[in-house]
């Protein structure tokens, strides 16, 4: 599937559904992935390498399956595409049309990635490259199912699942305030972006 020009759709509400109707297929694509993962280990289908290797993946202990459950999970589509409207500019940032990154994803391996023209003297970090959107979306739901910064967020979805909770994302939302050095107020953009453009409807 072949990539819009987003920065050439003058109409802006056009511009929104094409992002929209863009993302959004590769989205459930990479969600509908975990959800046969976590199918496999409810069901006690993985066997014991199967598990220990998804373990390591997810940084959760091998044995453990609440925890494994905790991080094998689906993120919100709603969430997804409001992160990536703002990490990319809707597509139209130099790092979402080069190199595929949607969601801001650094790295600091020297060589990991693309180096900002506007780093700062001193820094380390680079931003990820990744060869397909498919790739960046694989990673970025990774990222929040496994990194320490982001507890909150499966721990909101974990008390959610335990009690019947639709999943949302202005909910789950609430569990990035490490994401951005805008702490809560970045949390607000995201539910912001769920608002004003009805994403809920994807949830």
């Amino acid at each position: 599937m072949s990539t819009p020009k987003f920065d050439e759709i003058k109409d802006v509400k056009q511009m929104k559904n094409t992002f929209f109707e863009h993302m959004l297929p590769l989205i459930e694509e990479e969600n509908n992935k975990i959800r046969s993962a976590r199918f496999l280990i409810q069901s006690n289908q993985f066997n014991k390498l199967q598990l220990k290797k998804l373990a390591k993946k997810y940084r959760t202990e091998p044995l453990d399956k609440a925890a494994l459950l905790a991080a094998v999970d689906t993120i919100p589509a709603s969430l997804v595409l409001a992160q990536a409207a703002i990490e990319s500019n809707w597509g139209r940032s130099r790092f979402a049309k080069k190199w595929h990154n949607y969601f801001g994803i650094w790295c600091f391996k020297k060589g990991c990635g693309v180096v900002p023209k506007k780093r700062n003297i001193g820094a380390k970090h680079e931003v990820m490259d990744f060869s397909s959107a498919n790739k960046a979306i694989e990673y970025y739901l990774l990222n929040l199912n496994r990194n320490h910064a982001y507890q909150l967020l499966r721990q909101i979805r974990t008390y959610k699942r335990k009690h019947d909770l639709r999943l949302t994302g202005t909910g789950l939302a609430e569990g990035l305030d490490k994401y951005s050095s805008k702490g809560y107020e970045y949390i607000e953009m995201v539910q912001s972006i769920i608002r004003q453009n009805n994403l809920s409807r994807f949830d």
